[in-house]
């Protein structure tokens, strides 16, 4: 199953409590304090790791680190707890839910944050003897930890997003070009969650391709799955809008190529600067070309034309794709 949003409770450990100790040993008739300090609370760490979802947070509600240990005689210190790290996806998102803030991105793999810091460890009564208190009976408890509640939101990083209306071909394009393995059937909205697969032109060129599930009209406003959809493609480097030839809605490829585009602006102005190139998908369908040379003409630039099926056009298209990205600078 895939996961994409989840929220959590997280709590990093109590520092362990100082003790209270006096010496006692047989030819000392006058032990000092000796206790020792109690150990620090591990702290709760998040990081970029090489995981594909967030399905494994949803195995408890509170992500709790562990306590330190408390001091002992002999100025003895507790031991510290181990941070708890917590691995998630490159690009997962941790906000801060009862703040409204984000806590931090970790858009790279190995990127990490400290969520929660664990509790300092209390003194022991060593600390507090003096000159004039020279056998004090008291000891500092420890610090308890932080606590947050979380949401976190993944949204997958690739360098190429395939956008469309349901049915227009991009899981049978990302099926074709990479190892992927989407699901694919003749009926809209086979796709529920994106897939992400690389693309390998030669063996010293590729890139990451992923393939978000189509978008309706309303999907800025919350259509269907549109904020689940819509919130992937933010981090594709460029995009790919596969546009079927005959659609089976009745509304024409110019039509719903400008559905598609209202609905990215509408969500993130920022869509609408964002490279793009225009695929006609399903060419031998009879119309296909001639749906081509429309679209050329009404939007003034070049469309490729393909087939998934057939493999047609598939090589003009990824060297493009290829050399787009070349353009500017990978990583988004």
């Amino acid at each position: 199953m895939f996961i994409d949003e989840v929220d959590i409770e997280v709590e990093a450990g109590k520092g362990g409590d100082g003790c209270v100790s006096f010496r006692r040993e047989k030819y000392v008739p006058r032990g000092g304090p000796d206790g020792g300090d109690g150990g620090r609370g591990g702290s709760v760490i998040f990081r970029a790791a090489d995981v594909d979802s967030l399905i494994h947070l949803t195995q408890y509600r509170t992500w709790k680190a562990n306590n330190g240990r408390p001091g002992s005689g002999a100025q003895r210190h507790g031991a510290g707890a181990d941070d708890m790290i917590v691995d998630v996806p490159v690009g997962t998102m941790i906000f801060d839910r009862k703040y409204h803030f984000l806590l931090k991105d970790l858009a790279t793999l190995g990127d990490e944050v400290v969520v929660c810091r664990g509790g300092h460890g209390g003194k022991g009564n060593t600390r507090f003897k003096t000159a004039t208190n020279r056998a004090p009976r008291l000891a500092e408890p420890g610090e308890p930890g932080e606590s947050r509640s979380l949401r976190l939101e993944l949204k997958m990083i690739a360098d190429v997003g395939l956008v469309g209306k349901p049915n227009a071909g991009k899981s049978t394009l990302l099926s074709r070009l990479s190892e992927a393995k989407p699901e694919i059937a003749a009926y809209p909205f086979t796709t529920k969650h994106p897939h992400l697969g690389i693309v390998r032109l030669d063996p010293d060129r590729s890139f990451v391709m992923a393939d978000i599930p189509g978008l309706i009209e309303g999907a800025s406003q919350g259509i269907g799955l549109g904020h689940d959809f819509l919130r992937h493609i933010q981090r594709a480097g460029i995009l790919i809008h596969l546009i079927e030839p005959a659609s089976d809605d009745g509304i024409s490829p110019y039509e719903n190529y400008q559905i598609i585009r209202k609905e990215l602006t509408e969500f993130d102005p920022l869509l609408g600067e964002r490279t793009e190139l225009i695929v006609v998908t399903k060419s031998d369908i009879p119309e296909a070309e001639t749906v081509r040379e429309e679209l050329s003409r009404k939007l003034n630039q070049n469309i490729f034309l393909i087939s998934s099926a057939t493999g047609f056009g598939l090589k003009p298209l990824t060297e493009a794709i290829y050399k787009e990205l070349n353009k500017t600078e990978r990583g988004w």
